[in-house]
């Protein structure tokens, strides 16, 4: 029987190309039911409680200033518009004037990795992202455990 803690490790990512900032939380096939990446996306993000989806968009719309779309609808996971969907990964991208940003959620035989990529439009970009990255490395997490408890 699946562990009801999963473990969520911090990676290194693997750059695909222009990012200065890169990090990826993996969770083992051990801890996980099977789903797509795009479930995977949704249920953290979307199947987040509803404040913590508002204190999300707020942070992203506000202080990144993230170009977002619907919240719900099929071409968006809580906005995020989808750029890429496959059988075994889901590609999220948003722009503003400061950066552009990439969640990429995988799947495959060793777990689900959840990616992000980062590339700084400015440098005030870059502060700002200095500023936003510890909690996106607390949050990525929680919602990633949250997401994987509701699963099992």
């Amino acid at each position: 029987m699946p562990s009801s803690r999963a473990s969520l490790v911090l990676r290194t990512a693997v750059d695909p190309g222009g990012a200065h900032y890169a990090s990826a939380f993996a969770a083992s096939a051990i801890d996980l039911p099977s789903r797509t990446p795009e479930h995977w996306a949704r249920a953290a993000f979307e199947d987040a409680p509803p404040a913590l989806q508002w204190l999300l968009r707020a942070g992203w719309l506000g202080v990144l200033g993230l170009q977002l779309g619907p919240r719900s609808s099929a071409k968006h996971v809580l906005g995020w518009p989808v750029a890429e969907s496959e059988p075994s990964a889901i590609v999220m991208e948003a722009h503003s004037p400061l950066l552009i940003a990439r969640n990429v959620v995988s799947v495959d035989d060793s777990g689900l990795i959840w990616s992000t990529y980062v590339r700084f439009e400015s440098r005030v970009g870059r502060a700002v992202w200095a500023a936003i990255a510890p909690v996106h490395h607390w949050i990525i997490p929680l919602l990633l455990r949250w997401a994987i408890r509701r699963e099992l």
